[in-house]
């Protein structure tokens, strides 16, 4: 009912991320835009606005890969770097949307590496995959599953997940569940940290999602295994 309210509310015009921010602004409660989509899809409505040429040209200019769904939700593993998740999140700031993505180990839930920046880009991805690759030993055969996003399909990632001998493997088209550790993380962020504050400036949204990182892998016990995500990454070495 919220959706269809937030959807007439915008004359039709809304697609499923404006209207989980209006049903956020409006109606106070916080619903993941992925939700929206699925239950927009479920009802059978969508922006009746027109879509942007930009992105069109960008879609025909980039190459387009696709990748099985080499998980198939398995989101189990027996050591660190077999299993990694990623995606990007939207954060509304004082200055406009900003982005949050982010990389996280199956094994223990580890945020291995994460980039927050302006722009939802390609560049944007690439930094956080390279800065994983920094940190971690990275062995063949380790899978990197992701959504189908633009930046997932290009280019860019295909050749970096090569040079890195990572198997990319994708989600099904709006099926959010088959990346539901990678919410679930998004989730504890909005809900434990940014929540707490009514509105940031992209430099304090920076900081509370550092500070939370931080306190997430090396202090936060999680119920499952009782321990620290650093405590069980600890163990398997």
């Amino acid at each position: 009912e919220l959706i269809r309210e937030g959807y007439q509310a915008s004359h039709r015009t809304y697609g499923y991320r404006r209207i989980a921010w209006w049903i956020e602004q409006n109606r106070g409660v916080t619903i993941n835009h992925k939700a929206v989509l699925r239950l927009m899809n479920h009802l059978g409505i969508r922006s009746v606005a027109r879509k942007r040429k930009l992105a069109t040209k960008m879609s025909q200019l980039d190459t387009y890969h696709a990748y099985p769904n080499v998980l198939q939700r398995d989101f189990t593993a027996t050591a660190p770097n077999q299993k990694w998740v990623t995606d990007v999140t939207y954060i509304w700031t004082h200055s406009g949307w900003a982005y949050l993505s982010t990389i996280k180990d199956l094994y223990d839930n580890f945020i291995v590496a994460y980039a927050f920046g302006r722009e939802n880009s390609v560049a944007l991805v690439q930094k956080t995959l390279k800065a994983a690759k920094q940190k971690e030993m990275v062995t063949d055969g380790l899978i990197l599953h992701s959504d189908q996003g633009q930046q997932y399909t290009s280019q860019a990632y295909f050749v970096l997940t090569r040079e890195y001998n990572i198997t990319a493997s994708m989600s099904r088209r709006g099926n959010c569940w088959d990346n539901a550790p990678m919410e679930n993380f998004f989730g504890h962020l909005k809900e434990e940290a940014l929540r707490q504050y009514h509105s940031l400036s992209f430099e304090d949204a920076q900081q509370v999602i550092d500070d939370y990182i931080c306190f997430y892998n090396y202090e936060r016990i999680q119920l499952k295994t009782r321990q620290t995500p650093y405590q069980r990454r600890c163990l398997s070495t």
